[in-house]
């Protein structure tokens, strides 16, 4: 027993250093050391009494800020707590019961907090056993001395608030019943400490609001009843009208949504009774809404909206209830109960929302004459001193732009240029504003389509006024300039729309656009030429500008073809001329250079291969050629995978092996080039091997494999090719994990290799190798997969360690987290020593966290040292 108080004193000193930097190890010895303590042993010594004292001051010490967790403080109370009752006198005094009583009820408290309510409730209960006595004590006495009557006074409150505490540990864990008897028990103490009636029904209000979150609607209903019944019995310590009826309102609430039909008369009898109790505006619209779902007739409900607005309810309140009229199909009551409302608010500023949901409620209905002349009637008030908020005149615009695009999309022009006449109508003349250029636009493009060309100009002209650098203004400019067959205007346009596609590009709602956004502008502008006829210069023009500005290497090699198509049709009649051929053949030199470029990325476009054909009739049949149809080849083979892609599945197939195809025929290309002598960086065997590879794969063809093995051999093999196919393995309808598996770990191989080695490639290869090998549930779980996965895991731990600084941290935390719940699932299938080796892997990883390592070291210790007792406890009652 001097062996037990030495250490427990010398931890106790420890934990009040002030240099001490990590005190939880120091905690959990404490704990571990009391733990195992006798509950009926008894230490005469006042030096435990004095370390209990000791502890507990240091915990009260921090309770402000995050010093240590809530976890740690409850461990701290708990050994103080238990040390103050180890040291127990023969005869102890009133303070000595009231210290227990204290440190037991604050020490049951901090477990409740952490969810711990076994540990709750053991604390709680020697709270009420010190209490009991003491109470006892204190009665043995004369009862008539004031300082008795206040003694025992303070110890029933105690009591109450300590069986307000059991009964809440008592409902979290699902036992309502025991609750209750709890309460009954402070109810009891009540009669004689009526000043406690608010607290007592606040705890009550609190257990119908966790009954009700969950769903448990006959228990919410329990408790919101003993939490009115209790403060409405003492209104002079109750917790007053107000807490009363928000009590109410829930409890009406709970009947409604447990069972509406079973239940109306209840509750619109309680939401009455909390309206009689303090009228407020959610009360008022509960019983519309109780009223609504209880299919009341039009009568009672049109009462309850009277009541509103002689209440005084705000415009927002009255609105949600036009609202939930509408919803509850209501139509009837609901317009004229927003007519109502317009003229109650008739001055208030805020006024114009209750006119734009008037409109919004009348084009929902189909009512759009009417929704017409209301428009018309905030126009006309807006230029008579009754303007919209800005609020409601952005609603407005947005109602009437919807409507004016439903009818574009509707090929109805005419209809939509009306609702965006309507929308103009709200700007001042010379306003400089993007939302007018926006408009404008929109104008133009009606304009357009009704072919009303100088209207669409004198729309664009404003639109360019309002917001000269927008991109789609001058797009509105080109389109206008190519309906006029203005190749000049058309290209000052495209030069324009260039300059500007090097700014960030706002779309029309004004959010940052994506970085393609002015690269898909400019081929939509070339589309735009090639559908017309005649118009193949200003096509030529827009491609080319396309190719400069583009950053997609899709959208360039796509406009390439287009380009090539548009020159050979030009000069289809001059073959002896080659003036174009220089141009020819720079656009297919750019053409190759940017396929070198997706050589990874298996970008994709549309087929080349004719284009080798026809350039074949315009150059000598030399090596140039060949190479011009290798590059055709592969392009060919590209798009054939881009469109398989794109394709319905019953057209998947022929694309694919039309990609084969291409592919057979560029290997022919490729082994007359390469006899011919090729550079040993050429990369178009590897093109070659992917293109197939994937081709194959999507095929479900078993000849992948042999694909796989020929990339291995090839002299030289690029990492991120071997990741490619990883990828590709197992993109769907393909499912090779093996060959995935095998492409990765070739791959972590020779980033290993390198004299610097790409963690960051590592450490992905190392991911996808534990994501495909972890047993995903009961039946994958064997020694040859669990060694297999533990190899990726030490492999990850030693990429980690090489450079624990620029591994990213959430990595670190997914690897973690997976080992853990591997040996959760070991230990689920009762395979102790394997869970205890995988629980230790997870805790490795903790070290390499950065800003998060404080928090999960905190976190996964308890729960590792739980774990490991855990694991003891179970490893004890196998043998």
């Amino acid at each position: 027993m001097e062996e037990f108080i030495s250490t427990v004193k010398c931890l106790t000193e420890n934990l009040q250093q002030k240099d001490l930097t990590d005190c939880d190890e120091v905690i959990e010895k404490l704990f571990s050391e009391v733990s195992g303590l006798d509950s009926f042993l008894k230490i005469p010594d006042p030096q435990i009494q004095e370390c209990a004292v000791q502890l507990w001051n240091w915990a009260v010490t921090k309770n402000v800020g995050n010093t240590i967790t809530a976890i740690q403080k409850a461990k701290v109370r708990h050994v103080a707590c238990n040390l103050l009752y180890c040291f127990e006198s023969d005869s102890p005094t009133e303070g000595a019961f009231r210290k227990q009583i204290l440190m037991a009820s604050k020490a049951g408290r901090a477990w409740l907090n952490c969810k711990n309510f076994q540990m709750a409730d053991h604390f709680l209960r020697l709270a009420v056993k010190s209490l009991e006595t003491l109470y006892r004590q204190l009665t043995s006495r004369a009862n008539d001395e004031p300082d008795i009557l206040s003694s025992k006074a303070d110890v029933e409150k105690d009591l109450l608030r300590i069986l307000s505490c059991q009964a809440e540990s008592a409902i979290a864990q699902g036992n309502n019943q025991e609750a209750i008897v709890f309460i009954e028990r402070c109810k009891d103490i009540l009669l004689r400490l009526p000043n406690e009636t608010a607290y007592l029904s606040v705890v009550c209000y609190n257990f119908g609001i966790e009954a009700y979150n969950l769903t448990k609607f006959e228990d919410s209903v329990f408790w919101l009843s003993q939490s009115y019944d209790i403060g409405k019995a003492n209104m002079k310590y109750g917790p007053g009208s107000e807490a009363l009826a928000k009590v109410l309102r829930l409890l009406a609430t709970c009947y409604l949504e447990w069972d509406c039909e079973k239940f109306q008369e209840k509750a619109l009898n309680t939401v009455s009774l909390a309206n009689k109790e303090c009228v407020t505006p959610f009360g008022l619209h509960l019983k519309i809404r109780i009223l609504l779902r209880c299919r009341a007739p039009d009568s009672p409900v049109r009462a309850g909206l009277n009541e509103m607005l002689e209440s005084k309810v705000s415009l927002d309140m009255c609105l949600n209830t036009v609202r939930l009229l509408m919803s509850e199909n209501r139509e009837v009551l609901a317009f004229e109960y927003l007519k109502t409302v317009c003229q109650h608010f008739e001055s208030s500023p805020s006024l114009g929302t209750a006119l734009v949901l008037h409109i919004e409620l009348l084009l929902q209905r189909g009512k759009v004459l009417l929704s017409r002349q209301k428009i018309e009637d905030v126009i006309t008030g807006h230029y008579t001193g009754k303007q919209l908020a800005p609020e409601a005149l952005t609603s407005l615009h947005i109602i009437l732009w919807d409507q004016a695009s439903k009818h574009y999309e509707d090929d109805n022009y005419s209809e939509a240029l009306q609702w965006y006449d309507y929308s103009l109508s709200f700007f001042k003349a010379g306003q400089m504003d993007q939302n007018l250029s926006k408009l404008q636009r929109n104008r133009a493009s009606c304009f357009l389509k009704l072919k009303q060309l100088e209207k669409a100009k004198e729309a664009a002209k404003e639109a360019e006024r309002s917001d000269p650098d927008s991109i789609f203004t001058q797009f509105i400019v080109y389109k206008i300039a190519v309906q006029e067959s203005n190749a000049e205007k058309a290209a000052e346009a495209l030069s324009a729309m260039a300059l500007l596609s090097k700014n960030p590009v706002f779309s029309e709602d004004r959010l940052l656009a994506s970085q393609t956004a002015a690269s898909n502008l400019l081929s939509l502008a070339a589309q735009i030429a090639l559908e017309q006829n005649g118009q193949q210069e200003t096509a030529i023009k827009a491609l080319e500008v396309l190719c400069e500005n583009s950053k997609e290497d899709v959208q360039v090699l796509i406009a390439l073809r287009c380009l090539v198509r548009l020159v050979l049709s030009t000069n289809q009649n001059s073959t002896n001329d080659s003036s174009h051929l220089d141009v020819l053949l720079s656009y297919l030199k750019m053409a190759w250079n940017l396929a070198l470029q997706c050589e990874s990325k298996l970008d994709r476009m549309k087929d080349f291969y004719t284009l080798s054909y026809q350039l074949s009739q315009l150059c000598p049949p030399d090596r140039t050629l060949l190479v011009a149809q290798r590059t055709c080849l592969l392009m060919a083979a590209d798009a054939s995978l881009e469109l398989y892609r794109k394709s319905p599945h019953s057209a998947q197939t022929e694309e694919l092996t039309q990609t084969l195809e291409s592919i057979q025929t560029c290997w022919e290309v490729w082994k007359t080039l390469k006899a011919s002598g090729s550079s040993p960086k050429d990369p178009t065997e590897t093109m070659l091997l992917l293109y197939e590879f994937e081709a194959r794969a999507k095929l479900n063809d078993p000849k992948v494999e042999t694909i796989l093995e020929s990339v291995l051999e090839l002299e030289t093999v690029e990492t991120k090719v071997l990741e490619s196919m990883a990828a590709l393995a197992m993109e769907p309808p393909a499912h090779y994990p093996l060959l995935c598996k095998k492409a990765l770990k070739a791959s972590l191989s020779l980033h290993k290799k390198q004299p610097q080695a790409d963690l960051a490639h590592c450490s992905k290869c190392v991911h996808t190798l534990i994501k495909l090998s972890l047993p995903r549930g009961v039946s994958e779980v064997g020694p040859q997969v669990l060694h297999e996965v533990w190899d990726y895991f030490q492999e990850a731990l030693s990429i980690i360690a090489a450079a624990p600084d620029a591994f990213a941290e959430m990595e670190t935390v997914w690897l973690l987290t997976h080992a853990w719940n591997t040996g959760i699932l070991l230990y689920n299938l009762t395979q102790y020593t394997e869970a205890e080796k995988w629980f230790g892997l997870a805790m490795k990883f903790v070290q390499y966290l950065g800003s998060l390592q404080e928090s999960y070291a905190k976190q996964m210790s308890g729960r590792y040292s739980e774990v490991l007792d855990r694991l003891d406890t179970a490893k004890r009652s196998c043998y």
